[in-house]
């Protein structure tokens, strides 16, 4: 611990808050809630801890914090600074998908639509239903029950729907508005759990049709009552109370929280959602500040009712979020939150043995890396290689793994410009130059190590541009081939040496993966450009064909090869006069 932190953690106050863990560059890497700032954070720096908090703790260069008036508005106050910062410690939500909702619009002609996407717009949702297809279902059931519009915009005549009965034709025919509003009454109260009274009367109509002898129109009330029991009774676990509601229930193990929710919708539970995340805090504050961003995604709205375990403080959360908060404590109820609770149990032990051998790949591997090069774990680590033949199309290309794995939006491509004929030496300088740079000049994260993909000359190219031109002191390594072009050992150090790293461990394997990546992004970059450079060297000697044409003729075949087998009538089709058509199938030819 340095003396920064020392000096800080004495004058942390007796009050309730939030704190900012940072690291060596500042970035807030975890953010947390205290009832008392000077207990919590003063906690992480004292007795034994778990790998993961070892490793968040083993980070944290710095910390702030900032104090609020009670324990509700630290959760409410840690909640948008998750949101605002998205530290890479903390309870990350991030499944972005959205569910459907029935949306009956305020249209004159009214609509029943699916929408992902819930606006102002004086229309009624319902849902979410995190089932499409029972949406979509549902959304059928209501298309035969009820002859709403169907087009977005009224044709000047019928349409098929009309003479199937699912339509009132609002585009040729007058209908009065007392119609629309008796069927966006039923609608509203059949999607708010009203079906059973929507059946009795189809029922009562059906039998009164056929008391009349109009028997076609039984036989479509008939109908109708076997929709509604059809796609009823797909949905399990009913409730006969027909009311939206959550379902939390948690399991928590080795520094693990399992939070699983069932989707309770018209009194049936149509889906659930699994969130698996490592905590630093104690696991009822943890779920707390779960259930917050919970409900800030768009895609989760707020039913009217959440079921949680007895040992959750009920009443903090419905402070919290508005909504009616029961904690049952016998019968069915107490049974669903129960089967939440066993799922989270059962989802958490999955979770450990895949996470048991992700960690031995990725960030035990960086751990080892760090120790057998006696530098700091290299959290972030960037590479390097170039490309090229016999010095054309000269390209280089970064890969950037984070905590072992591939950062693929961080991958950068370079088109080298300074470089004349096959000199790697000096492609590898003007890589590294330009990358830092950069770096630099924009603030951007310096990595923990990098890697040169090649022998002792790039690796002291790049040394040459980082030390004596940019003045940084980053570690830097190189990955040497052996004859059969497979990764043979890593070099470090001034002068030079091998690291001594076993060929079987994980570490070695995470070297193998980081030259093969680096490789592949780099050659196929160099083949896009070769490509385009031979497609473009051969049609330079033809007559008639100008740097326009030379686009139009890459943009409508890809490659020389495809061009190659086209007809006379092909390139016509793109764009080529016939008789340059005819000088380029001669050429190419040739």
């Amino acid at each position: 611990m340095n003396d920064l932190l020392q000096h800080k953690l004495t004058l942390l106050p007796d009050q309730p808050g939030c704190y900012l863990m940072k690291d060596r560059q500042g970035t807030i890497i975890y953010v947390g809630k205290a009832k008392v700032l000077r207990n919590r954070v003063r906690s992480y720096f004292t007795g034994s801890h778990d790998g993961k908090t070892q490793r968040l703790v083993g980070e944290i260069e710095d910390f702030e914090y900032i104090v609020t008036s009670s324990n509700i508005e630290a959760l409410i106050l840690e909640l948008n600074l998750i949101k605002k910062h998205d530290p890479k410690y903390n309870v990350m939500l991030k499944d972005d998908k959205s569910y459907p909702f029935i949306k009956l619009t305020a249209e004159r002609h009214p609509r029943l639509i699916i929408t992902r996407k819930v606006k102002k717009d004086k229309g009624k949702y319902f849902g979410p239903y995190p089932n499409v297809g029972a949406a979509n279902e549902t959304k059928k059931l209501l298309d035969r029950i009820y002859p709403l519009r169907k087009c977005s915009t009224l044709p000047d005549r019928v349409c098929l729907y009309y003479h199937l009965g699912q339509c009132l034709a609002p585009c040729v025919k007058e209908v009065e508005e007392e119609t629309y509003r008796k069927m966006k009454e039923d609608i509203t109260k059949f999607l708010n759990g009203g079906f059973k009274e929507i059946k009795k009367e189809l029922t009562e109509k059906m039998e009164e049709a056929a008391v009349n002898l109009e028997f076609e129109r039984a036989t479509e009330y008939r109908d109708k009552i076997i929709h509604i029991e059809a796609t009823m009774e797909k949905q399990k676990m009913t409730m006969t109370d027909f009311t939206d509601r959550d379902i939390f229930g948690y399991a928590v193990d080795k520094g693990w929280m399992c939070v699983q929710v069932f989707f309770v919708r018209q009194g049936k539970m149509i889906e659930r959602d699994v969130s698996t995340f490592p905590i630093y805090d104690e696991p009822r504050e943890e779920f707390l500040t779960f259930l917050g961003q919970f409900y800030q995604k768009s895609s989760h709205l707020k039913p009217k009712e959440i079921f949680l375990p007895e040992r959750i403080d009920g009443e903090m959360v419905q402070k919290l979020l508005n909504v009616k908060i029961i904690q049952p404590k016998i019968g069915k109820k107490k049974e669903l939150v129960k089967l939440a609770e066993k799922n989270a149990s059962i989802a958490l032990n999955e979770k450990f043995a895949l996470i048991e051998r992700d960690e031995e790949r990725t960030i035990k591997a960086v751990e080892n890396l760090g120790k057998a090069m006696n530098i700091y774990p290299p959290l972030r680590i960037e590479a390097f290689d170039n490309s090229n033949i016999q010095g054309t199309n000269a390209v280089s290309a970064l890969v950037v793994f984070i905590d072992g794995k591939p950062a693929k939006n961080e991958y950068r491509k370079y088109k080298l410009g300074t470089v004349t004929g096959p000199d790697d030496y000096e492609s590898m300088r003007e890589v590294v130059r330009r990358r830092y740079t950069r770096v630099l000049r924009e603030n951007l994260p310096l990595p923990d190590l990098i890697i040169i993909d090649g022998g002792k000359g790039q690796i002291e190219a790049a040394r040459e541009i980082l030390e004596d031109e940019l003045n940084l002191d980053i570690p830097l390594a190189g990955l040497a081939k052996d004859d059969k072009h497979k990764t043979s050992q890593l070099l470090y150090g001034n002068p030079l040496c091998e690291v001594p790293l076993k060929r079987t461990s994980q570490e070695f394997y995470l070297l193998q993966r980081i030259q093969d990546e680096v490789h592949r992004f780099a050659i196929t970059f160099h083949r896009q450009q070769r490509g385009k450079s031979l497609f473009q060297s051969v049609l330079d000697d033809i007559s008639g064909i100008g740097p326009k044409r030379k686009k139009q003729l890459l943009r409508h075949f890809g490659s020389l090869k495809k061009m190659k087998g086209a007809t006379i009538e092909e390139l016509i089709e793109a764009g080529i006069p016939k008789n340059v058509a005819k000088t380029i199938i001669e050429k190419l030819n040739e």
